[in-house]
């Protein structure tokens, strides 16, 4: 699953910490579409606006469909094809797509096959751990980090040497009100079986995509057709994480506090690594600039985001069922 991101970065930086290389190898920022819509947080969930990263060329037809932009959009898929004249009347939980299923719901299976992938921008998310007790423990999840993360807030237009996003596979679509009226662009992150090493937190995680060579090749749909762009889809294991306060289980509280790595005590701990420890010098640095919300402004949360029921089949084989259907060469199995 994942119910639950943190994207702390301004828009600037968030911009400069997407930069990459177009088609001709000439390294480039994303440009912003509705920058001002954005808004950083430490605790977003469904219903609230995240961002995510996607072609220029599902805006604009004649553009190079290796050129990328930034754009701001609602969490939670709204199908094109949705007749009501409120999105909010959509009677099913579209925050998640399960990979072994985005081939067959119809939620889904049209805006994937015509290129509408997304790449979901975050620091990184949270998972909630099952406990004996009958409570739940949160972690926060994350790629690993390197000392020059703490440079965060490093203004300028030089390489980025902040914070490395986590990059996670996503499928938007695009839907107009009945009656006319601004168009609604929203996502989904797609989820596979957990990774070995976070299982026992829970046993989904989020389609991370690690490297540009990924990221390009899921947003690329000029160029990558579908059924070799679902086989970046699987489990990793480049992931740290840490224990984090249930503060966080409250959307409302938008601090670093949410992030903040804690000790368990008695229970198992997680031992300290050295992401952790730039993890902390990086919420220090970040105090001051903190994002802020008004509370209005915040979606409400229920548990129906944190749990689901164990999967019958693993998404990599349903996968390979599909593109074995294609004639293609079934992509490489993972354990979960």
């Amino acid at each position: 699953m994942c119910g639950r991101t943190a994207c702390s970065l301004a828009a600037d930086n968030l911009r400069r910490a997407c930069a990459y290389r177009d088609r001709r190898g000439q390294q480039r920022q994303p440009e912003w579409v509705r920058q001002e819509r954005y808004q950083p947080s430490y605790n977003k969930g469904p219903q609230s606006s995240g961002p995510v990263l996607l072609s220029r060329r599902h805006l604009h037809q004649d553009a190079d469909s290796s050129e990328r932009v930034l754009m701001d959009m609602r969490w939670g898929l709204v199908p094109s094809w949705f007749k009501q004249d409120n999105p909010s009347k959509l009677q099913f939980n579209t925050s998640n797509c399960r990979s072994d299923t985005m081939l067959s719901k119809s939620s889904y299976k049209g805006a994937l096959l015509k290129g509408k992938r997304c790449v979901v921008l975050a620091d990184g998310f949270y998972e909630w751990q099952q406990q004996q007790s009958g409570g739940k423990q949160p972690y926060f999840i994350y790629f690993p980090q390197t000392e020059d993360a703490m440079d965060k807030e490093m203004e300028g237009d030089g390489e980025w040497k902040g914070w490395r996003l986590l990059t996670m596979a996503g499928i938007f679509d695009c839907w107009e009100p009945p009656g006319g009226g601004e168009m609604l662009y929203t996502y989904t992150i797609i989820t596979v079986d957990a990774s070995k090493d976070v299982s026992f937190i829970h046993h989904r995680m989020p389609a991370i995509l690690d490297g540009d060579e990924a990221i390009r090749k899921w947003l690329d749909f000029a160029e990558v057709p579908t059924k070799e762009a679902v086989k970046l889809i699987q489990p990793t294991e480049n992931i740290v994480f840490h224990p984090v306060s249930t503060f966080v289980n409250n959307i409302r509280n938008n601090t670093p506090e949410c992030v903040a790595r804690i000790e368990l005590g008695a229970k198992k701990e997680v031992k300290a690594t050295p992401s952790n420890k730039v993890m902390m010098d990086w919420l220090k640095s970040s105090q001051e600039g903190s994002p802020q919300k008004k509370e209005n402004d915040l979606p409400k949360w229920t548990s129906q985001f944190i749990h689901s029921p164990s999967p019958k089949k693993t998404s990599a084989s349903v996968l390979q069922q599909w593109l074995g259907k294609q004639g293609q060469p079934a992509a490489k199995k993972h354990k979960a």
